[in-house]
């Protein structure tokens, strides 16, 4: 699994368009609930079920507020799954490893 970080959202919309299956990591700073994430995406990623999905990465406090609203995000963590660059799904809080390959599997 490729791991890219997205710091506008122009390369945000970029990297949805170069990338036809994307895992989504809408994430903040000092979030407990995104660092207890992170370890589930660490796990997909060396695993078998992450190959040929790209992992990006999105920080609300670099991409800025209004980028999260503009996409109806609510909270954070949330995870979405890109086909095309169409949204497939989108699962927001801690999810665990195996959640994550199962979304995945059924809409990647």
């Amino acid at each position: 699994m490729q791991i890219i970080d997205a710091t506008t959202p122009e390369q945000f919309q970029q990297l949805l368009a170069d990338h036809p299956r994307v895992l989504v990591d809408f994430h903040k700073d000092q979030c407990p609930g995104c660092r207890m994430l992170d370890m589930s995406l660490q796990r997909v990623a060396s695993g078998t079920a992450g190959q040929g999905t790209t992992l990006l990465r999105v920080q609300l406090e670099v991409v800025g507020e209004a980028f999260f609203r503009e996409l109806g995000l609510r909270q954070t963590p949330t995870l979405s799954l890109f086909l095309d660059g169409d949204e497939r799904m989108r699962m927001p809080g801690f999810q665990s490893p195996q959640q994550i390959e199962a979304a995945i599997a059924e809409f990647l």
